[in-house]
């Protein structure tokens, strides 16, 4: 049997924690930031987690993770 590619866009975006989920980076935050509010802007800071139900889809792109 071949290797598994890993898919390197997922790879990318995605990296494993120790506890085995998946951290993921925020979305709407990259532009058109002037119509958002202050608050909005605060809550997309930082990192989060990757939803229980698409977490076979990321862990089926990146088999060595």
């Amino acid at each position: 049997m071949p290797k598994m590619k890993t898919k390197k866009s997922a790879s990318k975006r995605f990296s494993v924690r120790g506890s085995g989920s998946i951290k993921r980076g925020q979305a709407f935050k990259r532009h058109i930031l002037t119509k958002k509010t202050t608050k909005t802007k605060r809550q997309l800071r930082g990192s989060a987690a990757v939803h229980p139900s698409d977490m076979a889809s990321v862990r089926a792109m990146m088999p060595y993770a």
